[in-house]
């Protein structure tokens, strides 16, 4: 690990402040259970670490009038024990998946959100493209790990994050703050992350001295339709112990009179951002929602996947996923364990 300077602001304008020296060369530690590996294996050598632990304003749930507000610094064991997330059930069924204590104790809801892809070629020093001698390692190579869905071009990597499928589903938008004193936006999460063709693209829209206070969820109950949505997520884990996702699924549903009236289907770890598939969607909506629908939304969503040499598993593993969602979502028997 290089040498580097260490802050600690108190607030979010000293965060942005401290996080825009030496030219944005900087990097955020909220929970660390990301960043120091990546700093011990010099794949990021930032010139200042901020340490945003002692930014108050940027922990906890809060009632907001449009919904929920989340602290980017919200620990995942935080967010369980919250009492406004039980209008959220896909967010808990995420933190149920994390089977690790130290992580639920100390790992961060924006740390999640930013968490950078756990490919082996990355963690190695290959780049996010994973290309040597202008011939991609993933497809020649082991890919057991890699996309099955939008890898047409150069990154083959997945998603790292967690939370995103099923914070998407809902329709949350997360607050950023930077470069400058004075900039704010609300980016709805959907459009948060990008696939890079270029390594210096990064994987998400954030520039140099940026970074996430608080992600915002609207009400559990729609204001159009004034129905409850109903959310679920489901994670396929290769152990139960300490793991990352082979696919995930999450859903939001509105159900009138036993027909779904809305829907959004969002999974995880099979691209190199969360996949929202409005094919899926789009075959239960104006139907009832049985297995057989929900068999169909897991068919659709998979569609247009195609495989690498060594992770075919990875297609019916997402259908799979995304139909016991649903049913999780409708308060159906899921089938399986």
């Amino acid at each position: 690990m290089r040498p580097f300077e260490y802050a600690h602001p108190q607030t979010e304008a000293e965060a942005v402040e401290l996080l825009n020296d030496h030219g944005g060369n900087t990097a955020v530690l909220a929970g660390g259970t990301d960043l120091i590996g990546l700093m011990k294996q010099e794949l990021l050598s930032p010139e200042r670490v901020v340490d945003l632990q002692h930014v108050e304003s940027m922990r906890g749930m809060a009632r907001t009038p449009d919904g929920v507000s989340i602290g980017a610094l919200t620990t995942l064991e935080e967010i369980a024990d919250s009492p406004l997330t039980v209008d959220y059930p896909s967010l808990l069924q995420v933190v149920d998946g994390h089977r690790s204590i130290q992580i639920q104790s100390m790992g961060t809801l924006g740390g999640d959100l930013c968490h950078l892809p756990n490919c082996w070629y990355f963690r190695n020093g290959y780049g996010l493209l994973a290309m040597e001698n202008g011939e991609s390692l993933v497809e020649e190579g082991d890919n057991r790990y890699h996309a099955i869905l939008g890898a047409s071009g150069p990154a083959k990597f997945v998603s790292a994050s967690r939370f995103a499928p099923a914070l998407i589903a809902l329709g949350a938008q997360v607050r950023i703050l930077g470069p400058g004193p004075e900039d704010e936006e609300l980016v709805p999460l959907e459009y948060f992350y990008i696939t890079p063709n270029t390594e210096s693209q990064g994987v998400n829209v954030m520039k140099p001295g940026q970074f996430i206070s608080h992600v915002l969820l609207p009400a559990a109950v729609s204001r159009d339709t004034q129905l409850a949505k109903r959310s679920a997520a489901y994670e396929v884990l290769e152990i139960e112990g300490l793991d990352w996702p082979l696919v995930a699924a999450a859903c939001s549903l509105e159900i009138d009179g036993g027909i779904v009236r809305d829907a959004k289907i969002v999974l995880g770890h099979v691209a190199p951002t969360p996949w929202v598939s409005h094919e899926a969607a789009s075959s239960i909506i104006g139907r009832p929602l049985t297995e057989e629908t929900a068999d169909e939304a897991g068919r659709a969503a998979v569609a247009s996947a195609r495989a690498l040499s060594k992770n075919e598993y990875k297609i019916w593993q997402a259908k799979t996923a995304v139909k016991r969602a649903l049913l999780s979502a409708a308060g159906l028997p899921t089938g399986g364990l």
